[in-house]
């Protein structure tokens, strides 16, 4: 008959100790997943935001126990000037700047900040789904880069602390916030009006203290943000869009399982088809909701203003057509059919 041992907690250690923890099978524990964290700069209840929420939601569906996707919203992890320097030294592994931020990294995607290139976000979703705009996915993979998807926000209006803003020399000698782009800054050159690059962060304060007198921005980025409450007036120009590109290490995600990968990437077709049918319901209700708040003005434009904005936009889309190239951009304008 065997006599039953009793091994105390040091005598456990030491012997671990002794022949190593790497020779000690995990009896009963399970693996820890692979922590990847999604950092943006917009409230959770934006576009974008409900869209990296879905993103976690259908990762854990698809990979639980494998992968734990943390979304760290509103800047909390990292600003839009630090984002993709983030990206690129491992510290994040999912963001989703606006497309106006990649024009450092190739000048194709500034074919997005051409004012009055698409009629509509239906037109926007047709040149992104075009072998064209698929492309510029893969666009930036020379500077360690993978796109993703496009993500929508929506289409961009006008907002001002004046009481008049019909025609571009309504904003003459303005001083408007923009995200950093060369376009969008010859874009306000050609109106007279003076850019200022800002990080979104800011930009409440910056138009509550009277640091610039206007943005351009969407309609749900504009409620969220609670802008309309420091602005008088906004036109609808829907001159332009503001939309996103999801992307990632290209090092790191070419280092994923198979598995993993595709996974992630079922995961991110899904929330993006979610995303974009959030954008265009929260754009048509924050539309409501700031024009129920009553607090800035909303002005509908005629089709005689908005050729006068189209008039003095001109020069820009010559300035970038060498950069961006008139085949993308015909490709684009093709979108409008």
């Amino acid at each position: 008959m065997k006599k039953s041992v009793k091994v105390g907690r040091r005598q456990v250690l030491a012997g671990l100790s002794a022949v190593g923890l790497a020779a000690v099978p995990f009896v009963g524990r399970a693996q820890s997943p692979m922590v990847l964290k999604f950092s943006h700069v917009v409230a959770e209840k934006t576009p974008k935001g409900q869209a990296a929420l879905k993103f976690r939601e259908l990762v854990q569906a698809r990979l639980g126990g494998k992968v734990d996707v943390q979304v760290f919203p509103n800047s909390t992890l990292f600003g839009d000037a630090k984002e993709l320097e983030a990206l690129l030294l491992g510290d994040v592994h999912f963001i989703a700047p606006s497309l106006s931020k990649f024009d450092r990294y190739t000048k194709k995607i500034q074919l997005f900040d051409l004012p009055f290139l698409f009629d509509d976000m239906a037109a926007v979703d047709r040149f992104q789904h075009s072998a064209a705009g698929q492309s510029l996915l893969d666009s930036i993979k020379a500077r360690g880069l993978q796109g993703l998807a496009f993500w929508h926000n929506g289409l961009k209006q006008l907002s001002t602390n004046k009481d008049k803003l019909t025609r571009p020399e309504d904003v003459k000698g303005l001083k408007f916030r923009i995200q950093a782009s060369d376009v969008l800054e010859a874009q306000f050159r050609a109106m007279g009006a003076n850019p200022q690059k800002m990080a979104f962060a800011e930009v409440y304060q910056a138009l509550q203290t009277g640091v610039v007198d206007g943005q351009e921005n969407t309609w749900s980025n504009m409620y969220s943000q609670k802008f309309h409450e420091v602005q008088k007036t906004i036109a609808e120009t829907n001159h332009g869009v503001i939309d996103y590109m999801v992307v990632t290490n290209l090092k790191w995600w070419g280092g994923l399982p198979p598995d993993v990968r595709k996974g992630l990437s079922e995961a991110m077709a899904e929330a993006t088809e979610y995303g974009n049918k959030v954008a265009a319901d929260f754009n048509a209700r924050d539309k409501d909701l700031i024009a129920q708040a009553g607090k800035a003005r909303i002005q509908s434009l005629t089709k005689d203003d908005i050729a006068a904005w189209r008039k003095v936009m001109e020069p820009v889309w010559k300035k970038f057509e060498g950069d961006i190239g008139r085949d993308l951009i015909d490709a684009a304008l093709k979108s409008n059919a």
